[in-house]
This record gives C-alpha cells, structure tokens and sequence, in this order.
C-alpha cells in the first residue's frame, strides 16, 4: 500500500502535464498512412500521445529481444549448476556409506 501510494505521488505531475497536453491541443489532424488511401481524422493530442505509446512499446520489444540471449544462458546455467548439485549431493553420499579406509604410508 505504501509503494502505491508512493507511486501515486510521483506520478502525478506526470499525469497532470498528460490531461495539460491533451487539453491544449484539441485541433484536428488528418492522419495517412502512405501505401493507401487511408486518412483518419483524429485530435493532435491523440496522435502525439498515440506515436509517443507505439515508440514505447517499440523500444520495449526491442529490449526484450535484446536480453533474450542472456536470459537463455543464465537459464541453462541454472539448469547444470543444479544437475553439478545434484552429482555432488550422491557422490558425497556414496562416500560416506564406503567404509572407512585407513590411508597407509607410502613404502
């Protein structure tokens, strides 16, 4: 609940500068997109806001398929780590049921 309201307090001017933004530029654009003959009418603040999220989300994406090689490997290393683990648990455990053997000098 802390870490919310914390978040909530932060935020906020964020936000306030969004509903600021949104609410100064209420025009109209015609937006195209090139290959056809697609136009949409939509308010500028919209169209900003909406190709600010999509390069977001982009650069996200992008990211994420950049960490994708290491987060593999550290996979597959969590996964011999355990299998190493597992090995010594049952060799240490077949050493102790050897019976002990006195070590004698050499001649």
């Amino acid at each position: 609940m802390r870490s919310l309201l914390w978040r909530l307090i932060l935020l906020s001017p964020l936000l306030l500068l969004v509903i600021l933004f949104a609410l100064s530029n209420t025009g109209l654009v015609r937006v195209g997109l090139w290959p056809t003959d697609l136009l949409i009418e939509a308010p500028l603040s919209l169209v900003i806001l909406g190709a600010m999220g999509l390069a977001f989300l982009l650069g996200a994406l992008t990211n994420w398929l950049a960490g994708l090689g290491p987060r593999l490997r550290a996979r597959r290393a969590e996964r011999e780590a355990g299998a190493m683990r597992r090995e010594l648990a049952t060799t240490q455990a077949r050493m102790t049921s050897l019976p002990s053997a006195t070590l004698l000098p050499p001649a």
